[in-house]
């Protein structure tokens, strides 16, 4: 074998092992998902009668479309006027500065704490907001929503409760979904946000080892965001890297499946990208940035197993690209050296992994939906799988970035406050969409990956046929909707 082959079959098989490893570690937080079910979870104690200051942060750029109904949201919460302080924490450039204005005037006259905080410049984004409304704010509890999302009244009564054990530091609930039903992209999205908020936050919750604010819809101790160091806008997930910080420091965080915040979808490709591409290189900065606390920090051995595979979670994205690049020539390979096949043949272990992924997201859909949960997984799973695959290129390079160190700045995802098809995204100021080159590469990478299903027909080698036609299949879908805002848009 010369040395191109050799490397080749390395590279790949390095691929296909970080993939597998991925794979036990969900199929162990399932384990210990299911576990948490089957325990019945400690209720909270009650409300105190001598209720908390909160306040209540909402950090907004440019979000004209979503504000309103945000406003009305929080302060329709259920919790004592006199007691609760709302932030507006606004970097608007456009309308919705006037928009804002105006909404908060009108409850303030009617005798709300709400504040129009307007910094001098939009430095650190999202997370110097938060940092400039912590460092004049009222609140003993400081909760957070996006734009994007619509708060229950009880948020404040189902959360608070549990701040009673002093070590607790924040409370983070499920997302709820707005719009699941609107396309088959909000379907999918849904499906995949549906498992992360209950196996897997509640896998980790249960087995002891770190979970996440997901940068929203949960609330903190203000003095743990303190203890921590405060926020810090150095990654683009500063959600993620502040979970980290503060729970090194010996905070306890608690995960509520049973309290759901709802929020709004992207509805159109472009908009998944953005928040894809930022959720997966924030990911990879964080573990650049904290890694080496944990695995140096006195947590137990199991603890920081998971936290490894938690902070390398869009990692796998780069394995299954290259994995998946490299199984094309694997067929030439391996019809080139037929002596090697009881090394390749050991490959359909990582079926395994397979399994494995597959009864991750059953589960997670068992719990979702209560009827009909076995239809539901059948025509969403294969369909959640694919779209992943086509999206391998551009999360996979968002990781790269994100490990390399290369900075870019917080780009908002476009909220659209649509709900059904009913609603036109189409007058949306927010949306320009244009062609990107990696868009244009994902529709090459769809075309390679039917001449790998070509290879296989003509090598009589099916073991990836199945594979390919996944790829085929998931580079195509995404091509396409990436180019289709580009079509109704004109």
């Amino acid at each position: 074998m010369d040395v191109l082959s050799f490397s080749v079959v390395i590279v790949y098989g390095i691929s296909l092992l970080f993939i597998f490893m991925f794979s036990l570690g969900q199929l162990h937080l399932v384990y210990c998902y299911k576990k948490r079910l089957r325990r019945q979870q400690q209720p909270a104690e009650a409300l105190p009668a001598d209720l908390p200051h909160v306040t209540i942060q909402l950090p907004v750029f440019n979000e004209l479309y979503v504000v309103e109904r945000l406003i009305e949201a929080v302060v329709g919460l259920d919790y004592p006027k006199e007691l609760l302080e709302v932030q507006v924490l606004d970097d608007s450039t456009d309308e919705t500065v006037d928009i804002l204005r105006k909404k908060i005037n009108e409850y303030q006259k009617l005798g709300f704490d709400i504040l129009h905080v307007i910094r001098p410049d939009r430095k650190g984004f999202k997370a110097g907001a938060l940092q400039f409304g912590l460092d004049q704010c009222k609140g003993e509890f400081v909760a957070v929503f996006d734009a994007d999302f619509i708060p229950g009244k009880d948020f404040l009564k189902e959360s608070l409760p549990f701040f009673s054990n002093k070590k607790v530091g924040m409370v983070q609930t499920r997302w709820g979904h707005l719009n699941k039903d609107y396309s088959l992209l909000t379907k999918l999205q849904a499906f995949g946000l549906d498992a992360h908020f209950t196996v897997e936050q509640g896998g980790r919750s249960e087995a002891g080892s770190f979970i996440n604010f997901n940068g929203t819809a949960g609330i903190w101790r203000k003095a743990t965001i303190y203890d921590a160091g405060g926020w810090s806008a150095d990654t683009l997930t500063e959600d993620l890297d502040l979970s980290y910080r503060a729970q090194l420091k010996g905070w306890v965080f608690e995960y509520r499946e049973d309290v759901e915040s709802p929020a709004e979808l992207p509805i159109l490709m472009p908009a998944i990208k953005s928040q894809q591409y930022r959720w997966n290189k924030g990911a990879a900065e964080t573990a650049r940035k904290n890694l080496g606390k944990v695995l140096r920090s006195k947590i137990n051995w199991s603890s920081k197993i998971h936290a490894v595979f938690h902070l390398l979670n869009s990692s796998v994205f780069v394995s299954l690209f290259v994995a998946s690049l490299l199984s094309v020539p694997m067929l030439y390979i391996k019809e080139a050296h037929p002596g090697l096949n009881v090394l390749f043949n050991l490959g359909s272990l990582f079926l395994l992994g397979f399994f494995s992924i597959s009864y991750f997201y059953w589960v997670a859909s068992k719990r979702v939906v209560k009827k009909g949960a076995g239809k539901y997984f059948i025509t969403t799973f294969p369909l959640f799988l694919i779209v992943s695959m086509g999206l391998s290129l551009h999360n996979g390079m968002a990781v790269l970035e994100g490990l390399m160190g290369k900075k870019t700045p917080f780009i908002r995802t476009p909220k659209f406050n649509v709900k059904d098809r009913s609603q036109s995204w189409k007058k949306n100021k927010y949306i320009h969409p244009k062609l990107s080159l990696a868009s244009l590469v994902e529709g090459v990478l769809s075309l390679y990956f039917m001449f790998g299903i070509y290879s296989g027909i003509v090598l009589l080698d099916w073991g990836l046929m199945v594979f390919h036609v996944m790829l085929w299949l998931g580079f195509g879908m995404v091509f396409y909707y990436s180019l289709k805002p580009m079509a109704h848009a004109k």
